[in-house]
């Protein structure tokens, strides 16, 4: 099954960083879907850390544990900011949370 899916890992992964957040807005912030989407988009900006890295793009190279904002620690900030009760916070937790399990499946696919 991986080898099936890994055929299409690059579809996987954009739709994964760009669709899916807009499903995850639909689903969990009905009245703000739009706001929300937009907000979990703009969490790609912590790939920014990729431009310390030599390459900066390496096909190969799995982002979870390289780059320092995708550090097992950083996952844990984001994760700790599902439990703050405001929710623009929220938002960006959803979004970066999902960030680092869509690079995730990224690296299974590898």
């Amino acid at each position: 099954m991986i080898e099936f899916l890994s055929q299409y890992q690059t579809i996987i992964h954009y739709s994964f960083h760009f669709l899916v957040p807009g499903l995850l807005s639909f689903v969990l912030f009905k009245k703000i879907w739009k706001s929300a989407w937009f907000v979990m988009i703009t969490t790609m900006f912590v790939d920014l850390d990729h431009l310390f890295a030599n390459p900066i793009f390496d096909p190969e190279r799995c982002s979870i544990g390289f780059h320092f904002l995708h550090t097992p620690y950083a996952v844990i900030v984001y994760f700790l900011l599902l439990f703050i009760p405001n929710k623009w916070i929220k938002i960006i937790g959803v979004g970066l949370v999902f960030h680092m399990f869509t690079d995730y499946v990224d690296c299974l696919l590898m």
